[in-house]
């Protein structure tokens, strides 16, 4: 097994290096088919979601169009895959909360956690969640 980075998702999403693009396109077929296994980090999707759509200005349903066909790679092991799923969901949606309060929103709900201590407001636009201050 062999751990998956960053840069690659973007060779293969903004395709601004047509050769990489191609032979990211390869390797994400074989581990599509689960001819090959990788694995990645939460940090690396987050850092994906985050520059996608802070430098390359690419919409939240962009977003979500373009990662949910990566998290359904069967090859693919990511920690809360499910959890990620949920999370672009709420993101993509126009309740404008950013991918980590949609991401620990979501995560919290798996774990059956209803409440969130935060001063963040955006939690207030979330079912499920109630925003507790200390």
């Amino acid at each position: 097994m062999r751990f998956i980075d960053t840069n690659l998702f973007f060779r293969y999403f903004t395709r601004d290096d047509e050769e990489k693009a191609e032979k990211v396109l390869t390797l994400l077929k074989r581990i599509a088919k689960n001819e090959e296994q990788v694995i990645t980090s939460s940090l690396v999707m987050f850092e994906v979601i985050f520059t996608l759509e802070s430098f390359y200005k690419v919409s939240r349903e962009e977003i979500k169009e373009l990662l949910k066909p990566i998290l359904d790679l069967r090859g693919l092991k990511l920690q809360d895959k499910d959890v990620f799923r949920e999370a672009l969901d709420i993101y993509s949606q126009k309740k404008k909360v950013s991918f980590a309060d949609a991401f620990h929103a979501s995560w919290a709900g798996k774990k059956k956690v209803k409440e969130i201590y935060s001063y963040d407001a955006d939690f207030d636009k979330l079912e499920g969640i109630e925003r507790i201050m200390p």
